[in-house]
């Protein structure tokens, strides 16, 4: 009797594993389409705006930094312990709600950014990611140093 038990024990939690496993392969496969879409947006936006015809790369990383600078002062709001804070354009903003913002917008500058280079953002991640996963290091006050 245990040996039967024991083996429909073993099926049950194989199966269970099959079925997560299955459940988060979907639940990426859905979130890739959600960001693909969303890019392809972000892109039909930004021509629309005509920003693909006449901003150019350096604009374009002068953009993204601005929209840096604007997640530092949250960043800031948020290790101070502020729930809000005034921004630099005089606007009392919810801390969260401007990190969440900024971080989206620097995302959506460097779409626009990599389109202006002739590639895509995921090529782009791919090969920073084929960089950085060789790289050695330590966190040093709390950041990532490579090692030389």
């Amino acid at each position: 009797m245990g040996g039967k038990l024991a083996e429909g024990l073993r099926e049950f939690v194989e199966q269970k594993i099959k079925t997560e496993r299955e459940e988060f392969k979907e639940k990426l496969k859905n979130r890739t389409m959600k960001y693909q879409e969303l890019e392809t947006r972000v892109l039909d936006w930004a021509d629309d705006k005509e920003i693909l015809d006449k901003a150019t790369p350096l604009t374009q990383a002068r953009k993204t930094e601005e929209e840096v600078n604007e997640l530092i002062e949250a960043c800031v709001a948020q290790q101070n312990g502020n729930e809000t804070f005034i921004n630099r354009k005089g606007k009392l903003v919810n801390t969260q709600e401007e990190l969440k913002d900024a971080l989206g917008d620097i995302l959506v500058t460097i779409i626009i950014g990599a389109e202006l280079q002739g590639w895509n953002l995921e090529d782009c991640l791919e090969s920073a990611y084929n960089i950085i996963s060789k790289r050695t290091g330590k966190i040093v006050d709390g950041q990532f140093v490579k090692d030389n």
